[in-house]
């Protein structure tokens, strides 16, 4: 088991280290720009038809596991490191509660936290609650998609450290078991040894011994 752990923590290494499957490299260079674009697409329909925020940051997100599952989570962490995934989970929740108190704020208290409309950003209610909508849904589309980014990452680390500790086991197992497999014949040569020496002792004084009686 440990053996079988081993060969595969170590053709997986290999294979990384030769780079992945070049058709799946290029298709995932090629869908990776589409998917965050549909992405873009979902959160700002969100405000008005089907999608949001929610559904575009897992999308999103899915583009950078796909990376990942492409190129290799060494590759893809470089890319996308865990201080830029915390840079744009807070800078979502900041958009999110920047907008929610931009409009008390600007309705000097009398507009709930969230009323778009009080925004000024045209003359016009409807507008203002359309963007302030869209702001949002940008907002919880970046927390969600580095959410979703970091939970993947975090299993995928996790999985590669706990298997090249299984891999470190089992090869520290068939190094013990081969020191006892030295020691083992080492005993053996040693026995046998000994023994043919006595042999050869007790051959040598029977000699001596029929010699003595034969002279007697």
């Amino acid at each position: 088991m440990n053996k079988r752990e081993s060969s595969k923590g170590e053709e997986s290494s290999k294979r990384e280290a030769k780079g992945g499957d070049v058709i799946i490299e290029v298709v995932t260079r090629l869908m990776v720009p589409f998917i965050q674009l549909f992405a873009l697409y979902v959160i700002i329909h969100g405000a008005g038809g089907p999608g949001g925020g929610f559904q575009g940051g897992v999308i999103f997100g899915s583009s950078f596991i796909l990376y990942a599952i492409a190129f290799g989570i060494v590759k893809a962490g470089n890319r996308f490191s865990e201080s830029a995934n915390t840079v744009f989970f807070s800078t979502g929740v900041y958009i999110y509660a920047g907008v929610g108190l931009l409009c008390v704020i600007l309705s000097y208290g009398a507009a709930q936290f969230l009323n778009y409309g009080f925004i000024p950003l045209t003359h016009h209610f409807e507008e203002n609650r359309a963007l302030g909508m869209d702001l949002v849904e940008i907002g919880i589309g970046i927390t969600v998609m580095a959410v979703i980014t970091s939970i993947f990452f975090n299993l995928a680390w996790k999985r590669e450290n706990e298997g090249g500790k299984k891999a470190g086991e089992g090869g520290g197992e068939g190094r013990r078991q081969a020191e006892r497999g030295e020691g083992r014949e080492r005993r053996e040569g040693r026995e046998r040894k000994e023994g043919r020496e006595r042999r050869e002792g007790r051959e040598r004084r029977e000699g001596r011994e029929r010699r003595e009686e034969v002279g007697g």
